[in-house]
């Protein structure tokens, strides 16, 4: 089941509903009422067992309004906490798996569907950067899970864009603090959406493709096999270091071989099967310009390189 927010056309109401190959239906009454979007999707999370039923009748005979007549939301718009795995992938010729770690990213970043990308005014030479990257929705609370139980932590799947500020030149990072966690937590930099897709509807997190376009130029292209450490080990490194609640995210990296920068006036995708695509501009008010493409690696838009199989152990 996909789960969305949706605004309808001359209103302001935030509701909750599901996206179906109809359009998006209106669940706002089979739901707990709360007082914002946020908690009304994370009573959904909480009590998707008992209200499953009732929106899967909802799903299959409810009244649909077409996709292209409402305004999708962040389906998660303020998450507790969101937990932001520092790479985590795969790159180039490397051989050894990192150590496992993550940063927190500012929830008050997230916007959503297309919603835009606002640069900040900040006059030292920035270049700000995409990563696109699954993020796991968390049922909680969720406190010392076992890799092998992680499942039960993980409500659904979303999309989530790391939005990135870094000295001119990644080969330079971190040369500033501006380009730790900080650099990633600027208003507007944690996109979100189009949906939660309920875990079920998702075979295996570590076998998703990703993909990333900036005005028509694919960038992101990877296999979430490539993981170096995968969904249930951060589900287990998560959890050991905090308690993780309904709604709250973790965001499990991105292929680094497919950054490029972001500028005024574009336009980017991202799309990650099984879950869906969402569109977002780009605005900076001081109008700053970086060679466009790919900047870390050539072959990231190479379709051959989708699914490179990570390194066998002996």
């Amino acid at each position: 089941m996909k789960l969305v927010l949706f605004q309808p056309q001359q209103s302001t109401d935030i509701r909750p509903g599901v996206l179906t190959d109809r359009g998006v239906i209106d669940i706002s009454a089979a739901v707990p009422a709360s007082y914002t979007p946020q908690l009304t999707m994370q009573g959904i999370i909480d009590g998707y067992d008992r209200l499953r039923p009732a929106l899967e009748m909802l799903s299959r005979d409810g009244d649909a309004v077409p996709l292209d007549t409402v305004r999708l939301r962040a389906p998660l718009p303020r998450p507790g906490k969101i937990l932001a795995c520092i790479a985590n992938y795969w790159e180039h010729a490397q051989r050894e798996a990192r150590p496992l770690n993550m940063f927190m990213k500012n929830p008050d970043a997230v916007i959503g569907p297309g919603d835009t990308i606002m640069l900040p005014e900040f006059t030292v030479p920035w270049i700000f950067m995409h990563e696109a990257e699954l993020a796991l929705v968390i049922k909680g609370p969720a406190k010392m899970v076992k890799a092998k139980d992680w499942r039960s932590a993980v409500f659904g799947y979303t999309c989530m864009i790391d939005v990135s500020a870094r000295e001119e030149g990644r080969k330079t990072w971190p040369a500033s603090p501006l380009t730790s966690w900080l650099g990633k937590s600027f208003d507007t930099f944690g996109p979100i959406g189009p949906c939660i897709v309920t875990a079920d509807e998702v075979p295996n997190p570590n076998d998703l493709v990703v993909r990333f376009w900036n005005d028509g130029q694919l960038r992101h292209n990877y296999n979430t096999d490539d993981m170096e450490h995968r969904v249930p080990e951060l589900v287990e490194f998560a959890t050991t270091v905090m308690t993780m609640n309904s709604g709250d995210l973790i965001a499990c990296g991105t292929n680094h071989e497919g950054l490029g920068a972001l500028q005024d006036g574009e336009t980017v995708d991202i799309e990650i099967q099984h879950i869906g695509k969402m569109t977002l501009t780009v605005s900076d008010p001081l109008k700053r310009k970086w060679e466009r493409g790919v900047y870390m690696g050539e072959d990231s838009t190479n379709p051959d390189a989708v699914k490179r199989h990570r390194p066998q152990t002996a």
